[in-house]
């Protein structure tokens, strides 16, 4: 099976190979379409924010200068809502009833909030003085048109988009997301909820790696699932190039077996395929084909999962603006065995009391332990055993 490379070693050529797929274009987006998209340059407001003098409460709009002696009665020479139109100028020695948001009528300084007043017959009784300018908005005072409403390389989350609409804009100059291929290949592989013959399994990787991509910021642009069929792997790459795949991820077809399809196509072409010195996950594979650079996973969906949050996700994220997952060190909860000369990843959770629990075993079948993870728990490599309370490193899944 010759030598097992090294995790560190593995990581390093992915990355490099990965590397120009952070030199992003950029694309006009639908604002309902930009969120966790990146900003691909700094947004200017075309607008004032607010972009007229507004009410910042319920209340009365009064001259200052009217309510100066307050407690003041004033006739009552309005209302104003928050509506289109512009409002009459407010004459002096009068209070116009006003709603939050509403515009304030020219002549007036000030808004008297509700609380601060009182019925009296037909006007109203002003219980406290209010300087000019006191829960007034001015136009502007948020932002002023011209300025930037956004910076360039945020992650855009709903507060963003909401002063972006606020702004009044529809669109939004953003980065392009790294656009991936997912294949799945297996001859025993059929769709989830489709019956199952003899020797037959749901395709999980499929699900999972389409899903993992969305969740590190890019984008499926194409998803299929071969039969151990070079041609029709072939065809499957062929189609995911055309649909503009800048990076294609393979799950299955890569160990020292019969039927090891991805291996057969692509090993001719110049792919490494080998073994990394970790468990589970050991068989990889990393190629280019047609220019597109190709990772290939192991078939078993817990080793291939595990691979592209490893070896995949932090390039996806760094790309997407998102941060790294949460890495710390913390006690076992209880004690462990390894492998000598391969680095564990066990699956585990953090415990209320903030310690590494294990999850199941290191098999790498096992679904349903990684599901009841949050955590990968990292064995070194030379490390044989770790009682329960000795320190080990963790990343958040």
């Amino acid at each position: 099976m010759g030598e097992r490379m090294p995790v560190e070693e593995h990581a390093r050529f992915v990355r490099s190979l990965l590397a120009p797929l952070g030199a992003r274009p950029s694309e006009v987006v639908a604002l309902a379409d930009a969120l966790g998209r990146i900003t691909a340059s700094p947004v200017e407001s075309p607008l004032d924010l607010p972009p007229f003098r507004n009410s910042q409460m319920d209340g009365f709009a009064v001259r200052a200068a009217d309510v100066a002696d307050a407690p003041v009665v004033l006739p009552i020479s309005g209302e104003v809502a928050a509506a289109p139109g512009a409002p009459a100028a407010l004459a002096a020695g009068t209070a116009v009833r006003i709603m939050t948001g509403a515009p304030v009528p020219d002549g007036a300084d000030a808004v008297v909030p509700v609380e601060d007043t009182e019925p009296d017959g037909d006007g109203v009784r002003i219980l406290r003085a209010r300087a000019a300018g006191e829960y007034v908005r001015e136009a502007g005072s948020d932002l002023a048109a011209g300025d930037d409403v956004l910076p360039a390389g945020v992650r855009l989350a709903p507060r963003h988009l909401a002063a972006a609409a606020a702004s009044g804009l529809t669109r939004l100059l953003v980065r392009e997301r790294v656009r991936v291929a997912v294949v799945s290949t297996g001859s025993e592989l059929v769709a989830p909820g489709e019956p199952l013959g003899p020797g037959e399994i749901p395709d999980a990787n499929g699900v999972a790696l389409e899903a993992a991509v969305r969740a590190a910021g890019a984008v499926v642009v194409h998803a299929g699932r071969v039969r151990d069929d070079v041609d029709g792997l072939r065809a499957e790459l062929d189609a995911a190039v055309a649909a503009g795949a800048e990076l294609i991820l393979t799950s299955g077809g890569i160990s020292q077996g019969a039927y090891e399809v991805v291996r057969e196509l692509l090993e001719p072409l110049g792919a490494w395929v080998g073994s990394v010195a970790m468990q589970p996950g050991g068989p990889q594979a990393t190629a280019v084909y047609r220019g597109v650079p190709v990772i290939g996973f192991p078939g078993n969906p817990v080793s291939a999962q595990l691979s592209f949050a490893l070896f995949v996700a932090p390039t996806l994220r760094a790309v997407a603006g998102l941060p790294p997952p949460r890495a710390e060190r913390m006690p076992l909860a209880e004690p462990v065995r390894s492998i000598p000369g391969r680095r564990q990843y066990l699956r585990g959770r953090r415990t209320d009391d903030g310690r590494a629990l294990p999850v199941g075993g290191p098999g790498s079948h096992l679904v349903a332990a990684l599901a009841a993870s949050d955590l990968l728990i990292v064995v070194p490599e030379a490390v044989e055993a770790l009682d329960a309370g000795e320190p080990v490193d963790t990343v958040d899944l």
